[in-house]
């Protein structure tokens, strides 16, 4: 009788502990329309009804294109996680779906680590997390390689105004992050995500080439699909650019918000600030930039963690024997 009451008790708190991911999940989505100081949700809504942003044909190729983005994501993931178990698609979209659902509100989505490793049993879970990170760090090897192409070709048709003495003390001071970075390496005391740098690098270096190739593959499509993505949205707000000068613009944008620290609970204020500086030198209005990085938010982010909220509220723990 104790062990059946027990067994119901521990039921009903991770059933509680499911709703409670889903219910901060959309209360986190909410929040952030609905009291987003930048851009006034009625304003917001208007502007889209003005420009007829969500036509049909619109519609249509936006969804596309998110869709083709997180079908590129469930790919790597299945193809990442094959290096440990064979796993189906399905079962990489439940876990990639779940895991961004559990990690929408957490800082850098950091959330997405654990919400990933526990569809596993203990034995892998260490190994999943490094899988996941090795795909986050493809990821923003693309990022950083299209970001310091466009961020140069910016600086040089722009001819943005440098404080060279500002950019030394920042250079200097970059220096020496870096060489007490080397030093706390070199000395085994740096962990990231819990893991040691030559823990890390050990493992990269191990890893099959031929997955690893893919990985990085898969995370330049992702990367050119978002991308234009928002060129898409330039050209329905009837912004006159082209998609070269355009992908200078969006280049620079996704770089520089990716290596500004943030926490993910103000990624899309971040990366609207940094955008509204950038398309302002070319006369782009705050409002369109702003509700352009909202839509790639509601596409990309808000979207699929709403389907993945069934896979949360529809997950049980896995059996040791799998």
């Amino acid at each position: 009788m104790n062990n059946a009451l027990y067994y119901k008790t521990k039921q009903f708190f991770f059933v509680l502990i499911k709703l409670s991911i889903v219910a901060g999940a959309f209360y986190f989505i909410y929040n952030k329309l609905v009291n987003n100081r930048a851009l006034d949700f009625s304003v917001f809504i208007d502007f889209l009804t003005e420009n007829d942003v969500f036509s049909l044909k619109n519609t249509l190729f936006l969804l596309f294109l998110s869709f083709f983005n997180w079908f590129l994501e469930i790919i790597k993931w299945q193809k990442l996680v094959d290096t440990l178990k064979r796993i189906s698609f399905l079962k990489a979209l439940e876990q990639s779906l779940g895991a961004l659902t559990a990690s929408l509100f957490t800082p850098n989505r950091i959330g997405e680590y654990g919400a990933k490793a526990i569809y596993f049993t203990g034995a892998n879970r260490k190994k999943i997390v490094l899988l996941n990170l090795l795909g986050n760090i493809t990821q923003m090897m693309a990022t950083t390689i299209f970001g310091i192409i466009g961020l140069s070709f910016f600086i040089t048709k722009y001819n943005i105004n440098i404080d060279y003495y500002k950019l030394g003390k920042i250079v200097l001071l970059f220096l020496l992050v870096l060489i007490i970075i080397a030093f706390v390496i070199k000395n085994n005391t740096f962990t990231v995500k819990g893991f040691s740098i030559e823990k890390i690098k050990d493992y990269i270096l191990t890893f099959p080439k031929k997955t690893l190739l893919l990985t990085l593959v898969l995370s330049i499509i992702r990367y050119l699909t978002f991308s234009f993505q928002f060129y898409v949205l330039l050209h329905i707000f009837k912004v006159d650019i082209s998609y070269l000068n355009a992908m200078v613009f969006i280049t620079s944008m996704y770089f520089l918000s990716s290596v500004i620290p943030s926490i993910f609970i103000f990624d899309v204020v971040i990366k609207g600030s940094i955008a509204i500086y950038l398309f302002a030198l070319i006369q782009i209005n705050e409002l369109t930039i702003l509700s352009i990085t909202t839509i790639m938010w509601l596409l990309n982010f808000v979207l699929p963690s709403i389907f993945g909220s069934y896979f949360v509220l529809n997950f049980n723990l896995p059996k040791q024997k799998d």
